[in-house]
């Protein structure tokens, strides 16, 4: 996109404000990880980060550019991590993603990755024996990310195709770092 992602604008907030609004209601803390403390790495810099300094026993990762994920798919994805303790992922179509569930007791196995400049989150998944569970259809549009232009053009689209708005809120959140 050439920019920050978290700021582009859908609808009357930020992609940033989407996703924290749908994580809110969960009852977890939410913590906004701003800059990785391993840059260049992809998302596995910000796995490494919030694996690192957090309190937290386990830590359900979202992706700011993901605005349509839900307070119910959240939901519907924590309710499935008791039966899988060395983490889940979440697959939709061929790929595995966010959102996706890890323990903190798994930051060696993070470290090793980045030491060996394996960057996929398949890989890390792999590795651990990681529970991927297939999404219902109904939650498969909350897993379309915003990559490009067009795909932001395409969810605003999808916004007033479904005759309601996709997102209701006006403010945006307060953050915690």
């Amino acid at each position: 996109m050439g920019r920050d992602k978290a700021r582009l604008r859908l609808g009357n907030a930020n992609l940033l404000h989407h996703v924290v609004a749908a994580a809110r209601p969960i009852g977890a803390p939410v913590r906004i990880i701003r800059r990785d403390t391993v840059p260049r790495c992809g998302p596995m810099g910000g796995v490494f980060t919030a694996l690192s300094t957090t309190r937290s026993d386990t830590v359900l990762f979202l992706a700011c550019d993901m605005p349509m994920v839900s307070s119910e798919l959240l939901r519907w994805l924590i309710e499935k991590a008791p039966c899988a303790p060395d983490g889940w992922f979440v697959r939709s179509s061929s790929q595995i993603g966010f959102p996706f569930l890890l323990p903190r007791r798994i930051l060696p196995i993070v470290t090793c990755h980045l030491d060996q400049k394996k960057f996929s989150l398949y890989a890390l998944a792999q590795r651990l024996k990681s529970k991927i569970v297939l999404v219902p259809r109904r939650f498969a549009l909350e897993l379309i990310n915003v990559n490009t232009p067009a795909d932001l053009a395409k969810l605003t689209r999808l916004r007033f195709q479904r005759g309601r708005p996709l997102f209701k809120s006006k403010r945006s959140p307060s953050t915690k770092m």
